[in-house]
């Protein structure tokens, strides 16, 4: 399911997901540009059972993009890389389940928004061949299922944390739908990382034999992560909801400086000779920077301690702003486990970060990677 699969609707809804610098955020390829968005819609079916959908020929890859509706231009993009992913032979199956299992307290099952006609017309543009919309009867024949499958540890951080057991629910209804609809490849959004995370983890330790593919975050012009309940922000919230794209490329930049930095010095070593020399020739300034290349240590925090410093500075900015925002959690962690990295830490890893404006939940991410090759 995707990051809109959380079910928190605010009480007052209103009209109608590549690194980008704050000031002027590059946005994904438009509609009109991206793969396939030239073509006409498809005859695209709809169907209700399991049964239906084993009935149907089948040729080539089957691809599956799992959503819970309320269809937008980042599950457009989910699909056109579907049917990429596909080819012209293979087939493109749209899930719309509302998951009844990842709705905790407080959380409205009955409010969520149901627009599948507006679903499968979203999807069939895309290049879906079928939309699969079961009712929870079809789902969880039985009723609530009595064994689900748990997300363990990895569950339990960060958004688990805010939501005790929602990906139990996810993986469980995440489960039952590649059963269901036996694909060969599922693509999940990347904005809902630590959901990614997870269900790549059940399907490596349960066995499941299909690919996981996530797919890059899709961006409003401003720099917002597309999501089916920016509908819901006012434009007052929307203009303080800002800052969470902000301060990831806040983050970003300062890590991106810093891994300049370190580059540049491991081309311009630290010799006492090289500056000497430098400063026999009268190039003072550059025997300056050849010391300060060679030392490539930056005033302030440095390396993951940076990157939390800058992004926090401009969330800390928008508390004050009004409306305010309202700050979860910020976090720096491995895409393995979704744990806090450490100083020293090499690798990939993943800015995120959650809040609320109002009474909508938000949450954004970018990935990151720290020691790569000079």
């Amino acid at each position: 399911m995707t990051e809109d699969s959380n079910p928190q609707v605010p009480q007052k809804p209103q009209e109608p997901e590549v690194p980008v610098a704050p000031q002027t955020p590059q946005t994904p390829q438009t509609p009109q540009d991206a793969p396939g968005a030239q073509e006409a819609p498809r005859d695209t079916a709809l169907l209700h059972t399991a049964a239906d959908l084993r009935a149907r020929p089948r040729a080539g890859r089957r691809v599956v993009v799992m959503t819970m509706g309320a269809l937008h231009e980042g599950h457009a993009t989910l699909v056109r890389t579907a049917r990429q992913a596909a080819g012209p032979g293979g087939e493109v199956v749209v899930t719309v389940f509302v998951n009844p299992l990842q709705f905790g307290a407080g959380e409205d099952l009955d409010r969520y928004p149901r627009t599948l006609e507006a679903d499968i017309k979203t999807a069939s543009q895309a290049g879906a061949d079928v939309v699969f919309a079961p009712a929870a009867e079809e789902v969880y024949p039985g009723g609530e299922p009595q064994v689900r499958v748990t997300a363990g540890p990895m569950g339990t951080v960060l958004e688990g944390a805010t939501r005790p057991g929602h990906f139990d629910g996810v993986l469980t209804v995440v489960a039952k739908l590649l059963h269901l609809t036996a694909p060969d490849v599922a693509l999940f959004g990347q904005k809902d990382a630590q959901q990614l995370a997870v269900i790549r983890r059940m399907v490596r330790d349960l066995n499941f034999d299909v690919e996981i593919v996530g797919v890059p975050t899709v961006r409003e012009d401003d720099g917002l992560a597309r999501s089916s309940r920016n509908r819901y922000l006012s434009p007052e919230e929307r203009r303080t909801a800002l800052a969470l794209s902000r301060a990831l490329f806040a983050g970003r930049d300062r890590h991106a400086a810093q891994e300049a930095l370190r580059a540049r010095a491991a081309l311009a070593p630290a010799t006492h000779a090289r500056v000497d020399g430098l400063n026999a020739l009268g190039e003072a300034r550059a025997a300056a920077d050849a010391h300060a290349l060679a030392q490539a240590v930056p005033a302030g925090p440095a390396g993951p301690d940076a990157v939390r410093a800058a992004a926090l500075q401009v969330l800390d900015e928008a508390r004050r702003l009004r409306p305010p925002l309202v700050v979860d959690y910020l976090a720096l962690v491995d895409p393995a486990d979704f744990q806090e990295i450490t100083s020293g830490h090499r690798g990939e890893a993943i800015l995120a970060v959650a809040a609320k404006v109002g009474t909508t939940r938000l949450i954004d991410n970018i990935p990151l990677t720290f020691g790569a090759p000079a």
